[in-house]
């Protein structure tokens, strides 16, 4: 099986360039897209990869998508998504190749495996389970799927890209599986968990910008989807408020973040899209 990757950098460190290597041969092309607003290069071209250095931050839906398309141009039919952060391994990559190839599954959109962010879980018995939705990064694309249901939407910039292009999948009837006895670690925000009157509350403190993308983009999310998942949907807007009383009761820089909810709510309304300035 022929498996392109696409990762998104956006100022890496040194240990983020670095992970390429680590999982480097398990792919045939890697496009390493760029977003850092600068003009530093920060990985010379070789064997197996494309770096695609953009001088200004086109967001992570852009970059999927870039990565995509050069995927396709190339005539790859399976595409590796990651981001900088993604810890993956050669055998994460694997398991999930030989999943793909041995399933009986015929409507694959989109192959994960489990993500280890840091919160406690219990693992299922299942080899996989659909899913409503999972994160991109980590994930292996359908790339048949992905040009029937138009790609990643560019207007959402950085949140809720995965939500959108996995509830879109549902919508024209494809699978989104998740692999629980592949198990990848990854790193979302900076979590932190929290006690307070006897419950454990899990913070992942958030830049004051992610904040407006989160609650703005969710908003969109609930207006697309809501007849498709109305439960999920009331569920995406219900954690909107938990997060707000988190960010109330632990989190740092509390009023600049919940203004930036707010403006996120507004913009919303108005029908703002895309990057906003910073």
């Amino acid at each position: 099986m022929k498996l392109a990757a696409v990762v998104v950098f956006y100022f890496p460190s040194e240990d983020n360039i670095n992970h390429i290597n680590k999982y480097l041969k398990e792919v045939d092309r890697l496009y390493v897209i760029d977003n850092s607003d600068d003009d530093v290069i920060r990985i010379k071209y070789k064997d197996k990869i494309n770096y695609i250095k953009y001088g200004e931050n086109k967001g992570i839906a852009f970059a999927l998508n870039d990565g995509a398309h050069q995927a396709i141009n190339d005539s790859y039919e399976w595409l590796l998504t990651l981001d900088q952060d993604s810890k993956i391994t050669v055998e994460n990559i694997s398991d999930i190749k030989n999943f793909i190839k041995t399933t009986k599954e015929k409507n694959i959109g989109l192959v994960a495996p489990f993500q280890d962010i840091g919160l406690p879980y219990q693992k299922s018995n299942s080899e996989y389970e659909e899913y409503i939705e999972l994160m991109t990064s980590g994930s292996v694309l359908n790339l048949d799927a992905y040009k029937k249901i138009g790609g990643f939407k560019d207007w959402l910039f950085i949140d809720c890209v995965d939500t959108d292009y996995c509830l879109n999948l549902h919508k024209n009837k494809y699978q989104v599986l998740r692999l629980n006895n592949v198990i990848m670690k990854h790193s979302l925000g900076e979590l932190k968990l929290h006690k307070f009157l006897g419950k454990t509350y899990d913070c992942f403190n958030h830049n004051p910008i992610r904040r407006y993308y989160i609650v703005r983009n969710n908003l969109y999310i609930n207006e697309m989807y809501h007849d498709l998942c109305p439960d999920y949907c009331d569920h995406l807007i219900r954690a909107q408020k938990g997060q707000a009383k988190r960010i109330l009761l632990f989190e740092k820089n509390k009023i600049k973040k919940l203004r930036m909810m707010l403006k996120g709510y507004r913009d919303y309304k108005k029908g703002v899209k895309g990057r906003i300035s910073e």
